[in-house]
This record gives C-alpha cells, sequence and structure tokens, in this order.
C-alpha cells in the first residue's frame, strides 16, 4: 500500500519543492480585501501584494480548513488504495487539526480498511515545513509509514521555532501583546523574540532593543541549541523582508556549518496575525 504524505497550506515550504515532490496540499483559507482566497503558496496573490496592503493598513482574516474538505481530500487517496499521512498545523493556532480527526473518523466508518494518520506537529511555518521536508526524505529513501510517523512523533518537540516581529501591532490585534505593552515597544523600539514551545502555543521569551538585535538573538539561539547541525537542514521563514532573512543566513552560516538552509516567505494566513517584517528561524535541538 503507497503512502502519501499531505501537508498544509501553514507549512510554507517553497512553491517549487511543493511542485517538485508533488505534495498534496490542504490550502487554508482568508478573507483579504473582501474577498476570499485559499493560500496556494503566492500564486493567485503575490506575497509582495499582500504584505503592502497589510502595510497600507489591511486587515486580512483567517479561518480554518472545515471538515469536508478533508473528506474529499482523503477520500480521494483512500478509494485509490494508498495510507495517508497528514502533517497538521499545531492545534493550539488552529481548529484544523481536529477537523482532520473528525474527517479521518467518518471516513473509517464508511471505509473501515481505510488507513489515515493525523499528526498534530504543534508546530508553525517551516517549522512544520521542515517536519514535512524530513517526512518526504525518509519516504523517497523507502521508509515505511510506521516508520515516519514514529520518527515525526519522536522529533516534532525539537524543532526549534524562534522568531522575532518588526511591528507589535499586530500581536497586539491578536491578544498576544497588551496595548500598553505594544505601544511602549513601538516607542523604545523594543522587539520581542518568540518561539512555540511544546503545546505548539505562541509564546513570548526575550526583549530586545532594536531590529538587529532581535536578529542576532535568533542567531545566538541557533548556535546555543542546534545539535549536529552539519546534519541538518535548517529554515528562515519571513514576512517580506528578504534582506533581513539573508542577514540572518549570513551569521547563522558565520557561526555553524549546516547541510543545507531554505528561505521562504511566511504565507497570508500566518502573517495576518504576525505582520510584515517578521522572521524566524528553525532548527533542531535537544528539545524545544
Amino acid at each position: 500500500m503507497k503512502t502519501v504524505i499531505i501537508a498544509d497550506s501553514c507549512s510554507d515550504l517553497p512553491l517549487n519543492y511543493v511542485e517538485e515532490q508533488n505534495i498534496p496540499i490542504v490550502h487554508f483559507p482568508f478573507n483579504f480585501k473582501g474577498k476570499e482566497y485559499h493560500d496556494d503558496f503566492g500564486k493567485t496573490l503575490s506575497y509582495k501584494e499582500f504584505y503592502d496592503a497589510v502595510r497600507a493598513g489591511e486587515m486580512p482574516t483567517t479561518s480554518q480548513v472545515n471538515v469536508q474538505t478533508f473528506i474529499d481530500i482523503f477520500k480521494g487517496f483512500v478509494k485509490e488504495g494508498h495510507s495517508v499521512i497528514y502533517m497538521a498545523f499545531s492545534s493550539a493556532l488552529s481548529g484544523t487539526y481536529s477537523n482532520a480527526v473528525l474527517a479521518r473518523n467518518i471516513l473509517i466508518e464508511e471505509y473501515p480498511d481505510a488507513d489515515i494518520t493525523v499528526i498534530d506537529t504543534k508546530s508553525a511555518s517551516l517549522g512544520e515545513g521542515l517536519l514535512v521536508y524530513y517526512a518526504i526524505d525518509m519516504l523517497k529513501k523507502g521508509a515505511q509509514k510506521q516508520e515516519i510517523i514514529d520518527w515525526v512523533e519522536n522529533n516534532k518537540l525539537r524543532l526549534n521555532h524562534w522568531f522575532t516581529v518588526e511591528d507589535l501591532g499586530h500581536l497586539k490585534r491578536g491578544g498576544r501583546l497588551s496595548g500598553a505593552a505594544a505601544f511602549i515597544g513601538t516607542v523604545l523600539s523594543i522587539k520581542p523574540v518568540l518561539h512555540i514551545d511544546d503545546e505548539g502555543r505562541l509564546i513570548p521569551v526575550l526583549k530586545t532593543r532594536g531590529r538587529k538585535n532581535s536578529l542576532n538573538t535568533l542567531a545566538d539561539m541557533l548556535e546555543e541549541r542546534i545539535v549536529e547541525p552539519e546534519k541538518q537542514v535548517i529554515a528562515i521563514s519571513h514576512g517580506d523582508c528578504l534582506d533581513d532573512a539573508l542577514y540572518l543566513k549570513e551569521l547563522v552560516l558565520g557561526k555553524v556549518k549546516v547541510k543545507d538552509l531554505i528561505i521562504n516567505n511566511i504565507g497570508p494566513v500566518i502573517g495576518s496575525h504576525s505582520g510584515p517584517g517578521t522572521v524566524a528561524l528553525f532548527f533542531l535541538g535537544e528539545h524545544r
């Protein structure tokens, strides 16, 4: 029975990689300028157009993927006799994981032999994307379904997510920061450093003064926490601020030697909450 790994658009993987590997994608919906879109990695709506509009005051909204969408996607592979692994965006950040589980349970009633596994990656953006990357690599090398599931479950809480934002107002709007803290932070040019914890939640960790200091702190976190960097692919995602992502890349490569490094945009679903100027760094450590 052939195994198929399904990812979702909150993995923020590069479009060319998704197409080269022929990865089935669950596309998250979002509302932008009064119109509903589905995150398709910048094909329909460019990242630049999206972030420029947000900078100009546009406030996009997001929603979870519904149960029927998952039923339709899973059923297609089940009817072809495939085993399915869906690697989901963190359940602490969206109800989409729960909808995928419900869809699985509905299909099991209709197709008792269906083999569908839904994994809560407890990850986001290219943290989620790196888990998909490693799972796809294992599948290409001949790993069995259970081997892949075990690896993801055993390693997902080693996937470090460290990031900083440019505009504190987006965190305030999302309830991650009080209005007073956002105002004071903006006046004092305070840039928070945040991470995703073991529950998959977004947690502020440190405060830095100035943009460069926040980026330097991300690189310091990697140097302190990464294990066997020469065997790792690490990743940087950004909210339409490629120069800052490249600056962080040079900082990182000045500290450690890695197998490879991926840079890609943060998509509009996560970007609706983090805003333009977000920079995030992802790698494997002993723990988060």
